[in-house]
């Protein structure tokens, strides 16, 4: 059985009449890597800060490696904590070499020169330890910083956005290396990410946070497939939903019926989430839908189709299926795994996101076969 390596208990944190993080309750066993994401101003660096003693809760508990580092009247400054952090500008010494910002901060006792060799081989940066930061790549540095932050040995290694400065070709390159080196470490690690393919590839947890608080924290296949918020379903990919009603063992929609779930009562009036790959169209002069809007993406295209009632739903199809706006198409869905409904109390809370996530799509279907 894995031990706890991080233990937030209702920890809360405001600055002035903003609550930054609200009751966040998370575990995090040994060895692990749980990726925080969430919108600009949902709290995750705060969080990462707190648990790194550059911030000082207002409630709550931290706990780093079974010993308690923040709770009312206890705090454990940050050089106590044996937490490693790497930072999004790396903050690597401009006047130290490669050897030197890596065997910065360690103690003592430590035999510097084996250390950092032992860096220097696990990081693939062998006969750079003369180099300076100027002389380096943006990769490289990032391997100098990631080095530093594990030399000390530590409880937790926290990584704040670190592939931001990175262009796009070689953050994707990049991210792969430094999850093989943490692997290669057995290290535990917290990452701060905006950016959904980055935490889906990263962690072996995901955490989607929210206005302060942590909405869910599951496996990658988990939080895209089993959203246990319809905000969770929209931030984590594209997600549209219907209104049903449970009706005869069946919820009943306006595209067709599907099974309702035992727990669900009869005459209940429930959301039901459907992802652009859950919805095939067809050129159909009696179909339902109309075709409103179409974007090529390469090998496919997605539309944006209206329903009788004023809502629309997107499809994903392959290039090949090229129809234009306008045109009237029949509708199925493809849900061969379970149906994902929230209740009526929830519904609202899909409304202030609509169209909010559009942009990311992109990047949505690497997301996918990434899990």
């Amino acid at each position: 059985m894995n031990r706890i390596t991080v233990r937030c208990s209702a920890v809360t944190k405001g600055f002035g009449q903003t609550l930054a993080i609200q009751e966040v309750s998370l575990e995090l066993e040994e060895g692990k890597f749980l990726a925080l994401l969430g919108p600009s101003g949902c709290g995750k660096t705060t969080l990462l800060r707190l648990i790194a003693g550059f911030e000082v809760p207002d409630r709550g508990t931290i706990e780093v490696g079974g010993r308690t580092v923040s709770s009312p009247g206890v705090f454990i400054p940050p050089e106590s904590r044996r937490v490693g952090i790497v930072f999004q500008d790396y903050a690597l010494f401009p006047h130290m070499d490669v050897s030197r910002n890596i065997a910065f901060g360690l103690p003592k006792h430590v035999d510097c020169k084996k250390r950092v060799e032992e860096m220097l081989s696990l990081v693939s940066l062998k006969g750079l330890e003369r180099r300076m930061p100027y002389e380096l790549s943006g990769g490289e540095q990032q391997r100098v910083a990631l080095a530093r932050a594990l030399a000390p040995d530590p409880k937790v290694l926290l990584l704040d956005e670190p592939f931001s400065n990175l262009d796009a070709d070689l953050r994707i390159r990049i991210r792969a290396e430094v999850k093989d080196i943490l692997t290669c470490a057995g290290a535990t690690v917290v990452f701060v990410t905006h950016d959904q393919q980055e935490a889906l590839f990263m962690g072996d947890l995901v955490g989607v946070m929210n206005a302060g608080r942590v909405e869910q924290v599951d496996t990658p296949q988990a939080i895209f497939q089993k959203p246990a918020t319809p905000f969770v379903a929209k931030f984590i990919g594209m997600a549209d939903f219907i209104t049903g009603r449970v009706q005869n063992g069946m919820v009943v929609t306006e595209i067709g019926n599907l099974p309702a779930h035992e727990q669900l009562p009869h005459g209940e009036t429930v959301s039901i989430m459907l992802r652009p790959n859950y919805v095939s169209i067809h050129p159909d002069p009696d179909g339902i839908g109309i075709i409103v809007e179409r974007i090529f993406q390469g090998s496919h295209y997605l539309y944006r189709v209206r329903l009788p009632s004023g809502a629309t739903v997107r499809s994903l199809q392959d290039c090949d299926c090229s129809y234009p706006v306008n045109t009237r198409v029949a509708i199925e869905t493809n849900l061969d795994h379970n149906v994902v409904y929230f209740g009526e109390s929830r519904k609202a809370e899909c409304e202030p996101f609509d169209g909010e996530v559009d942009k990311d799509y992109r990047e949505f279907k690497d997301n996918e076969r990434s899990i």
